[in-house]
């Protein structure tokens, strides 16, 4: 069955489809693991299509050395790979100019949530293949579900591994072709045993951590939902482009209709439990009349329960409609929803008050043949505990609401009473030149004018009275209500029918202009806002900018709480007076710090810290919450005051309060970055001036020092001299050659901090490494126990020998420092296995005091010592130029926490690399 479309949803259909014909396809072959044969599959599509003729690419293949896979790319053209130099070495790349350049039909790029080496035009792989689809570039591409943003953190509870590698949710969503491939998770295990996975060593270490049954099991299952989530989207977008109405009930989902009434939390906690019966989603939706208006305690309920159903795990949403059963199966066949939950009032006289046509379950199962109605009871107000408590619980805002609809009801009964009169008066003055029916027609105008100002109450009491007046003023017998000819009573009858119609078209369409009118509303003061706040470039005038908009669109008092280095909140003050006249004085300080640590609202009209005088409201932004607003209503008199407060509360208005929070926080951010960068900027010029004097001042010492030591040396050597003086020679010469050191650790920290220093990589096996560093610091050791632990076994690592032999010669000469005269050094390592692959993890542990705690994150650092005031000689650079020199072979290094007894234990990581093949004997 399908239904005229909707011209709106036409148009944007038809502008979608023009933006996809412009753009590339994108096709995702997705799966829960690696080894799942994800680049297999996408090469056996990429061979057909090569096979048909289609001009194929392959831009970047990961084939993990595997022959089977290498065997897919024969006869496809590939792209070669950009060199691009990152830490002295070079690293290959994506050419996205060249595929741009070569412009294929199709072009293969793996990996889709690969990390782009610094330096390349974009900084992840997603992005290169944006840019390849707005070329109009199709692209096969691969993808791990643990990749996907919105999985990550759930995928690395199941597994105990983090991956720092995700893709945004959008960019799996808005593919055209999602290709699941799958397999069984022992048949995964199986291939990871015989080494088409990884390599043994490593497949080995992979099975014992990433690679279990259960973690396998627990990743398909969520491969397999989010996949099924992208196949029912699709679903849904096929039947909405063709206007499709009927049900395809592929997946169970369940909609709860909620009203304004009392008791609507039973309706509501009935359907969450069939929705857990049937492991199904559901939607709570309140559907908003544009033919009624709800009193302000009904639109505080119907907030209390999207957020109940929220809180039970619906989605909630609220839509406006002019037919409760027409909306509600609306937004079920739009949402492709097979069953819908309504309430049913029991008994009692509301029976008799139902609309033609049976119950609101009735007229959607006559219009709705194919969705499942669930009637669930609603209990009678005097049976709730809430409804027997309603008179005493309904807050001060609904009670000067009312007082307020009251008065707005007289003044609409009083203006319908003066409209009738006028009218008479003026139709009596002109009776003897107007027709009987031109009488009508202007009782008919003065009921237009009174329902157009007063809406349906007034305008209805104006019909009766207009339908009376003619009969009184103007029908034989005049002065009198008889009517002696019968086509007169037909005449009042039809009268009173047209003036009832017109009154309530009328009051409907007053009250639809006046919807339109606030939504244009709040999209100018949006508008006008993030406009303002665009061109700011202080915090004050954004605060200032800020509190104005705020006054305007709610006429509320602000006040902004800002965050120090401490992340406790200060109140700013505007800095012109002007600002003054919007600024709330009386705060809570209090509040508002717990605002901005659990981020969550408080105040007034929350259910935390209700009592307070006004509502704080947390200024989040993209990375983090960025400040506190609170916010209270003004008003002539407490009744309006009472009224602003629950006007806010309706959730339109709620909403539009956030963004104004959120923009305000995103304008807060942005200067801050702002900021960030120029500091950063500053801080690099500084460093960039302090490196080149360091390496000007270490540089001009080394000659002189070298001929100090030199001379030093040639007097301790001349037996002429008596040894007092050989002996002070003898120190002369030690304390130069530390000097010497220190001047070689400026010069190394400033060439490695500028990028001049090209590392010289080698096959090296690490204990030679390790033990030319012992050998240097021979003298320095004598006396002290030095423990390798260094297996046979360990891999070759290509490194650059001299400065990985200075990384150990800082750390164990870091350990004899700071450890007593003695006392034993360690130095151990290890293969251990990664999901990137394998590495070397090193540790060089001593048994002094260790690193203090407030020193743990800050020890790498240049100039940093364990203890500012000592006569341990040293400036702190040993653990800096260590981190650079490791970070250059791109590994990482940090303190481990001791786990048994006084001590240090610096670690760091080399990763491992293909083994050269060795020459036969």
């Amino acid at each position: 069955m399908t239904t005229r479309p909707n011209p709106d949803d036409l148009l944007e259909r038809v502008m979608r489809e023009e933006d996809r014909q412009a753009r590339g396809r994108l096709k995702v072959f997705f799966g829960f693991s690696a080894g799942v044969g994800k680049t297999f599959a996408m090469l056996e599509a990429a061979q057909v299509l090569h096979a048909q003729g289609t001009d194929v690419v392959a831009g970047v293949v990961e084939t993990h050395g595997r022959a089977e896979t290498e065997a897919q790319l024969a006869g496809i053209e590939r792209l070669p790979m950009k060199m691009v130099a990152y830490r002295d070495r070079q690293l290959p790349e994506f050419d996205l100019d060249a595929g741009l350049e070569r412009k294929p039909q199709v072009m293969l790029v793996d990996e889709l949530a690969h990390s782009n080496v610094p330096g390349s035009r974009h900084a992840k792989r997603w992005q290169d293949i944006d840019e390849l689809l707005r070329a109009g570039i199709d692209v096969y591409t691969t993808l791990n579900v643990q990749h996907i943003e919105s999985l990550n953190d759930v995928v690395g509870q199941i597994t105990g591994i983090r991956v720092f590698e995700t893709v945004p949710d959008h960019v799996f969503d808005q593919a055209d072709d999602v290709m699941l491939v799958d397999i069984p998770p022992d048949e995964l295990l199986a291939r990871l045993k015989q080494g088409k996975v990884y390599l043994p060593q490593q497949a080995e270490k992979a099975g014992r951590n990433f690679f279990r049954k259960g973690n396998l099991i627990a990743l398909r299952e969520i491969a397999l939902r989010r996949t099924a989530d992208r196949v029912d989207a699709d679903m849904r977008e096929y039947r909405a482009d063709r206007s499709i109405a009927q049900l395809w009930q592929a997946r169970e989902r369940i909609v709860v209709a909620i009203g304004s009434g009392a008791g609507e939390e039973r309706l509501i906690r009935e359907a969450a439990r069939l929705a857990a019966k049937l492991q199904a989603e559901w939607l709570a939706v309140h559907v908003d009349l544009t033919h009624s208006r709800h009193p302000m305690v009904g639109r505080e309920r119907v907030v209390g329960y999207l957020k109940l159903a929220q809180s039970l795990g619906a989605e909630t949403a609220s839509i406006s409609g002019d037919d409760l059963a027409t909306a509600l199966l609306q937004f079920a066949r739009a949402r492709n929803a097979g069953k819908l939950v309504v309430g049913q009032q029991r008994g009692g006289w509301h029976r008799l008050l139902r609309r033609p046509g049976g119950s609101l379950s009735q007229r959607i199962a006559a219009m709705g043949e194919e969705l499942d109605i669930y009637a669930v009871a609603r209990l009678r107000a005097r049976h709730d505990a809430r409804g027997e408590n309603a008179g005493r619980d309904d807050s001060a805002a609904s009670a000067a609401e009312s007082l307020l609809t009251r008065r707005r009801r007289t003044r609409g009964y009083a203006w319908a009473v003066v409209s009738c009169a006028v009218t008479t008066a003026l139709a009596f003055v002109l009776n003897d030149f107007l027709h009987p029916a031109n009488v009508i027609m202007l009782y008919l105008v003065g009921v237009m004018l009174v329902a157009m100002r007063y809406g349906r109450s007034a305008s209805a009491l104006v019909s009766v009275l207009s339908v009376l007046s003619f009969d009184f003023f103007f029908v034989a017998p005049r002065f009198s209500i008889s009517v002696s000819d019968a086509q007169y009573l037909l005449t009042l009858i039809v009268m009173l029918a047209v003036s009832l119609f017109i009154s309530s078209l009328t009051a409907r369409l007053r009250r639809q202009a006046r919807v339109a009118m606030q939504r244009e509303a709040r999209a100018s003061n949006l508008y006008m806002l993030g406009k303002e706040l665009s061109a700011l470039l202080t915090l004050d005038q954004i605060l200032e900018i800020g509190r104005r908009h705020l006054a305007a669109v709610f006429g509320a008092r602000i006040a902004f709480f800002l965050p120090d280095s401490a992340n406790q909140l200060r109140p700013t003050e505007p800095e012109q007076e002007s600002g003054g006249a919007h600024v709330l004085r009386s705060v809570d300080a209090g509040v508002a710090q717990w605002v901005y640590d659990n981020g969550q609202p408080a105040g007034k009209g929350t259910a935390t810290l209700p009592s307070a005088a006004a509502l704080y409201l947390p200024l989040t932004a993209t990375m983090r919450t960025r400040g506190v607003l609170a916010f209270a209503i003004e008003g002539a008199n407490e009744e309006e005051r009472q009224l602003a407060a629950a006007q806010l509360a309706l959730p339109e208005n709620r909403q539009m309060l956030e963004i104004f929070c959120s923009q305000i926080a995103m304008a807060i951010e942005r200067l801050h970055y702002a900021e960030v960068a120029q500091d950063a900027l500053v801080s690099m010029e500084s460093e960039r001036l302090r490196n080149s004097l360091l390496s000007a001042i270490s540089h001009d010492l080394r000659t002189p020092l070298t001929s100090l030591v030199g001379s030093a040396d040639v007097l301790a050597a001349n037996v002429r001299l008596d040894e007092d003086a050989r002996s002070m020679a003898r120190t002369i010469s030690e304390q130069s050659q530390k000097m010497v050191g220190l001047m070689n650790n400026l010069l190394d920290m400033a060439r490695l901090q500028a990028g001049v220093v090209t590392l010289n990589r080698q096959w090296n096996a690490l204990e030679e490494v390790a033990g030319s560093a012992l050998r240097l610091l021979s003298k320095a050791l004598e006396g002290r126990p030095v423990e390798t632990r260094l297996p046979a076994d360990l891999p070759l690592l290509r490194v650059d020998a001299v400065l990985l032999e200075r990384v150990f010669a800082n750390l164990v000469e870091n350990a004899i420092k700071y450890s007593p005269p003695g006392s034993g050094i360690a130095i151990a390592a290890h293969v251990e296995a990664t999901e990137g692959g394998e590495q070397i993890k090193v540790s060089v542990s001593d048994h002094g005091r260790g690193f203090p705690p407030a020193m743990a994150q800050h020890a790498f650092e240049k100039f940093t010592r364990g203890d500012n005031e000592s006569s341990t000689p040293g400036v702190g650079l040993g653990l800096a130029i260590c981190r650079a020199i490791v970070e250059a072979h791109q590994g990482r290094i940090w303190i481990a926490s001791q786990e048994a007894g006084p001590g240090a234990t610096v670690c760091f990581t080399l990763p491992v690399e293909t083994q050269p093949a060795l020459p036969e004997e």
